[in-house]
């Protein structure tokens, strides 16, 4: 259970350090204070995607990024008039501050509406499931059922996607099937959903991409595709947003990564000699996380009936010239569930919830 304190940060915070809160307090927001507690600006994920984006260093200070004008709330508010902003504002946190502008709570939309947060512009926009593949990285599970019907809490991985992207109103789902198909199949045959399912059986395993060539006459507009491993904790309407605005053809959704590297490592100049030793350096990825969202125009460029990638179809499309662009997400909103210890991972989360 977190408290007040697990959203409050210093203004000496750097980006990084700022972002790294956003994924341990995991409300996608925190509030900026000074020493006295008093409200200075809030930093959202999606400030934190603009700066990114920008090409800016992690490294600035989290004032440099910050909202300085944010929405507050005085001790002693009506809920319906939070409620109120929420709604036309379309947020899902309110700062709560005192007469000195001190924070001192915060009002939450699922505390208010009593459900999870829910984008009020929807889209209808068709969802390739790749769920083709053997799960060799969750075996031995996967002898038995295949990885899309892995249990996660009450539902399997599959349904769990589903249900993410049924929020947003997307109805058309798309299953590309292989390995254990009839038992993909079986389940959803045995009870009634909202949605409708197609199936693309392959004949023969074709990669990550492959059999998106036998949807070149059924999809006719956006689409998105998605491994059946990954939940993305995310705002799919600002990706889809993102994704035209910025005209891509294909658009990745990316997760910062940070690895800290456990040693002193050597810097050598010419033969041999040593330059320097830097301790435990740290990088910072942008991870590919198995989400995207294409144009219907480059599934052309898929070969038929062969064993054919997604980053072959991204190396295509920036040699002939086609914008491919990135969204970046937190690291804890990228949930990949395709190897046994992320697996672990997930089912502790649901297990805490």
């Amino acid at each position: 259970m977190h408290t007040i304190r697990d959203f409050l940060i210093s203004p000496e915070f750097t980006v990084k350090q700022a972002l790294k809160k956003i994924d341990e307090a995991g409300r996608r927001i925190i509030f900026v204070v000074d020493k006295k507690g008093v409200i200075l600006g809030v930093v959202t994920d999606g400030n934190m995607r603009r700066w990114i984006l920008e090409g800016r260093s992690l490294n600035k200070k989290v004032t440099k990024v910050m909202n300085s004008e944010p929405i507050v709330l005085k001790e002693g508010y009506l809920r319906e008039d939070a409620k109120a902003i929420m709604l036309s504002e379309e947020i899902e946190c309110i700062p709560i501050v005192d007469d000195k502008r001190k924070v001192i709570s915060a009002a939450w939309w699922v505390d208010l509406f009593q459900e999870e947060f829910k984008p009020q512009k929807k889209i209808d926009t068709p969802v390739v499931v790749m769920a083709g593949g053997e799960g060799t990285r969750l075996l031995p599970f996967t002898h038995v059922l295949p990885k899309p019907l892995i249990p996660v809490g009450e539902k399997p991985i599959i349904e769990m996607i589903i249900d993410k992207f049924s929020q947003y109103g997307c109805e058309d789902f798309y299953f590309s099937l292989n390995y254990k198909s009839n038992i993909i199949k079986a389940y959803f045959n045995d009870f009634e959903h909202k949605y409708r399912i197609s199936y693309i059986q392959e004949e023969r395993p074709l990669g990550t991409a492959g059999s998106l060539h036998l949807l070149k006459k059924k999809i006719r507009g956006t689409f998105f595709v998605v491994n059946c491993d990954t939940l993305i904790e995310a705002d799919y309407t600002d990706i889809l947003r993102f994704h035209k605005d910025k005209k891509n053809k294909i658009t990745l959704v990316g997760a910062m990564k940070h690895y800290t590297i456990p040693y002193g490592v050597c810097k050598l100049g010419r033969s041999g000699s040593l330059v320097a030793i830097e301790e435990k350096p740290e990088h910072d990825f942008l991870a590919i996380t198995g989400l995207y969202l294409l144009e219907p125009q480059v599934l052309r460029q898929i070969p038929a009936n062969k064993c054919y990638h997604l980053t072959d179809l991204i190396n295509s499309c920036l040699k002939k010239g086609c914008r491919v662009g990135v969204y970046p997400i937190s690291e804890k909103s990228w949930l990949d569930m395709g190897e046994l210890q992320e697996l672990q991972k997930t089912l502790k989360k649901f297990e805490m919830k």
